[in-house]
């Protein structure tokens, strides 16, 4: 059973590597399309291809790994029995992930209108969206951690004052450059 979840911790950092550095592609892309010709094509050519192979080298066989694994854990476990029974730490966790996956799908979706030469996003709005999975990845980790539903109160706090730093943050940047 150790072996299953350290097989499934592994896939869940592969699996936010690929999302952290997807949406990246993505803003790197966008601002690739701005530029004069010839150094938009080779820099469109070359991060489509970098996007080809993250997207599906990595990221997407990390997400289903990761919920293969999950699921197997989950079942074997003693926690089979705790899922959905009342509204504690691993029904939120199992929710945040399955809004994790919807994250995962609005990229997917980015991913495939871009490989069009379709950009429906600013660079700026693409950098916003990139603190999301640091966003579900936090809240992940606390509940995993701490197991309390009343951390959760002081968890989901932390992120909304976290995400407001992010905001400012991005906005400093923006500025600066």
């Amino acid at each position: 059973m150790l072996y299953i979840k350290a097989l499934h911790i592994i896939f869940v950092v592969t699996w936010f590597a690929g999302l952290f550095y997807i949406v990246r592609l993505f803003v790197y892309t966008v601002e690739a399309n701005g530029e004069n010709e010839p150094k938009r094509q080779i820099l469109l050519n070359q991060f489509y291809i970098m996007q080809r192979r993250l997207w599906y080298g990595i990221t997407w066989p990390s997400a289903v790994l990761t919920f293969i694994f999950g699921h197997w854990v989950l079942l074997q476990g003693p926690w089979k029995h705790m899922l959905f029974q009342s509204f504690d730490w691993l029904t939120i966790k199992y929710l945040l992930v399955w809004g994790l996956l919807l994250y995962h799908l609005w990229c997917h979706r980015t991913f495939k209108r871009q490989q069009k030469g379709i950009f429906n996003h600013s660079s700026n709005a693409l950098r916003i969206w990139n603190e999301v999975a640091t966003l579900f990845l936090i809240a992940i980790v606390f509940l995993v951690v701490v197991k309390n539903n009343l951390s959760l109160l002081y968890g989901v706090g932390g992120l909304v004052l976290f995400a407001l730093l992010l905001m400012v943050a991005i906005n400093i940047y923006r500025k600066l450059r």
